[in-house]
């Protein structure tokens, strides 16, 4: 299944942030400010309930902080680190917030509004900017709300949790500057919520294209979720001794490739003394995208390939400590020297690896690479010259020998990914994206994330309930979360078939259902078949403030995501699905019936399209052996094609549910 590309280079080193906003003033160590970076000019403070406010000063030193005619006082503790709780205040400003110690030290942040502060996180489509919508010049120039105030917290992978930011973060006014850069969906629901919250919003744009939600769990919501403790534990060894890691996931994805139900006794290709089998070829020189290798097998190829040269070292070489480096791969690269796996990134960061002592040798050392692309180019993009062994003294052995290449041409599945590959790693986005933002207070958190998991749909809904309980422990557990369901997107469907988007979207509509303070937004008609970031996110930001004001602002909304299936039962030779949250009835749209559902047995591939008539709030289903049926399915497809609404415009949301044995009913 697809991943998204993101281009961002992965990062682990800390940065000071500095203050280009906030009146500052320090009487001694003014590199630091007082205030964390979230609290600067333009800030908006979430309202009707306590306020926490930390920052740094000296060990020990006594902070007072000021807000609107509340005060707090704490004390730093022996690392410099301190935090104070305001009282509450209701919506409303624009006030000056202000930090002062006792050693005469302050900081002034000014125009700071209290209302209601939203986190917008997950993917491509949530980071996706607002001048790639529909309309967006004019939206941008009329951006002018100045009750909106937006945040966006740079990209910044790490593998173990950050204090403070990687890049500096800066709140704006909706500016058509500022607001042409910020994400679409998190900036259209807040303008559509405005309509009827009159309260100021604050918007706090964390999403990462490309990014599994795995990336975005802390390692404790994973540990909860199970079947990761030997990745995690890995990922803590990596924080220290990055090269041992690097040789024992290399033993994890070894035993995959074993696994495979087309492995072959033997065919392992990352040993050395693998001969040169029919089976691999010469590789174009330089390498490159495999789109500009003149290579029919890897002319828009999506899977993956396997690279293979040597390097002849002398022994005074290879006696001295060696890092290997391979310039840019696309997407995911696993690396092995004379045997031992080195290393492995995702994306565009450029490979380097260090070797550990003894593992090159006097002769000819082998260098395997396997590369994973699962969307557009990829490739071993280098340049050529970026290839080399660089040595310790300064000098260096160019890898311009020539290279092998074998494609994977079987389907694999996709192979396990090393745990600190930034979007597709473990914890690595918590870790640098959100644990930053401590417990600063907000509303609720908006999630549009799925594409990435579509592999392992089946997994989803665990890990999506364990986000939640992880969100609620760092910001409130009564923290509302909006899911955004996966839209269409891809070929339409001439027959049912098994999808993992489908599988996933029934994710999202399970756990949304099971929990009073969760809510879904249903976007199955507003995709687009050809480009996995629909342009129509103004429709997607009204269904997310509609939902927000029925399970937020407990407004009673007839029907907040469209038409929801409430019960399925047999009735003699037919199947019925009565449906409730209707507003002006059920119409199905181009057609006097409704399009889109299936009837199916236990077994996959037992589906069979149905003929759905309405009567009411109700669908009747008819299709040879329906009184066997076991299941019914509705929009079960990457694109499928549905037509059932409510009187209102509000499409039915894909599902699947068990019919009950006559006599029983599923409710």
């Amino acid at each position: 299944m697809p991943v998204h590309r993101s281009r961002a280079l992965f990062a682990v080193l800390a940065t000071v942030m500095s203050l280009a906003t906030a009146s500052v003033a320090r009487a001694s160590d003014n590199s630091v400010p007082l205030l964390s970076a979230l609290f600067q000019d333009h800030a908006v403070l979430q309202r009707d309930r306590p306020i926490p406010v930390w920052g740094h000063a000296a060990a020990g030193q006594t902070v007072t902080v000021s807000l609107g005619g509340g005060q707090a006082r704490t004390q730093a503790d022996a690392r410099g680190r301190w935090q104070a709780r305001l009282p509450a205040l209701h919506a409303g400003g624009p006030y000056t917030l202000t930090a002062k110690t006792a050693d005469g030290s302050i900081q002034t942040v000014h125009d700071v509004l209290v209302g209601d502060v939203w986190l917008c996180s997950g993917q491509s489509n949530m980071e996706l900017p607002v001048k790639r919508t529909l309309n967006w010049p004019a939206e941008v120039s009329g951006a002018n709300d100045d009750a909106i105030r937006m945040l966006i917290v740079g990209k910044q992978a790490s593998v173990t949790p950050r204090a403070d930011f990687g890049t500096p973060v800066a709140w704006q006014k909706p500016t058509p500057e500022a607001t042409a850069e910020f994400s679409a969906t998190c900036y259209y629901f807040a303008r559509e919520l405005r309509k009827r919250i009159d309260v100021p919003m604050g918007l706090i744009d964390d999403a990462w294209g490309g990014a599994q939600i795995q990336a975005w769990m802390s390692a404790a919501a994973l540990r909860t979720a199970g079947g990761y403790d030997i990745a995690l534990d890995l990922l803590d060894q990596y924080a220290h001794d990055p090269v041992a890691a690097n040789a024992g996931w290399g033993r994890q994805w070894e035993t995959w490739w074993r696994k495979r139900p087309q492995a072959r006794p033997g065919d392992e290709p990352w040993r050395p003394q693998l001969a040169t089998a029919a089976d691999w070829h010469q590789a174009p020189p330089g390498l490159g995208a495999w789109s500009t290798s003149n290579v029919p097998a890897l002319t828009g190829f999506t899977g993956m390939v396997w690279f293979r040269s040597t390097v002849t070292l002398s022994a005074a070489q290879a006696a001295r400590g060696a890092t290997l480096a391979m310039g840019l791969v696309d997407e995911v690269d696993e690396t092995w020297v004379n045997g031992r796996a080195v290393g492995s990134a995702y994306l565009d960061a450029a490979r380097e690896y260090r070797l550990p002592p003894g593992l090159l040798h006097a002769g000819v050392n082998t260098i395997v690479v396997n590369v994973l692309n699962t969307y557009g180019d990829g490739g071993m993009l280098g340049p050529a010259s970026a290839r080399a062994l660089h040595f310790d003294d300064g000098s260096s052995a160019p890898l311009d020998g020539p290279w092998m290449y074998r494609v994977v041409a079987n389907p694999l599945g996709q192979p396990p990914l090393a745990p600190w590959l930034s979007a597709a790693g473990l914890t690595t986005l918590h870790n640098g994206m959100v644990a930053p933002l401590g417990n600063y207070a907000v509303r609720g958190t908006i999630w549009y994330q799925g594409a990435s998991n579509t592999g392992d749909a089946g997994a989803y809904a665990g890990l999506l309930r364990a986000y939640r309980r992880q969100m609620r422990a760092q910001f409130g557990n009564d923290m509302p979360l909006l899911i955004v369901q996966l839209a269409n997107y891809g070929p339409a469907p001439t027959q049912p078939a098994e999808s993992g988007w489908a599988q996933l979207r029934e994710a999202q509509r399970q756990v949304a259902a099971d929990d009073a303070r969760s809510a879904l937004a249903v976007t199955i008609d507003i995709g687009n078949a050809y480009d996995i970031h629909p342009a129509n996110k103004q429709e997607l930001g009204r269904r997310l403030a509609r939902v927000a004001r029925q399970v937020v602002y407990g407004e009673h909304v007839p029907s907040p995501s469209g038409p929801v299936p409430l019960s399925v039962r047999h009735a003699g030779d037919a199947v019925v699905v009565r449906f409730g949250q209707l507003e002006n009835g059920l119409v199905a749209h181009g057609a006097d019936d409704a399009i889109g559902f299936e009837l199916c047995g236990a077994d996959a591939g037992s589906c069979r399209y149905a003929r759905a008539t309405i009567h009411g709030d109700t669908v009747i289903l008819h299709a040879p052996d329906a009184a066997s049926a076991t299941r019914v399915r509705y929009g079960w497809a990457d694109n499928p094609v549905v037509t059932l609404f409510d009187g209102n415009g509000l499409p039915a949301g894909p599902f699947q549910l068990p019919i009950p044995s006559p006599g029983a009913s599923h409710e």
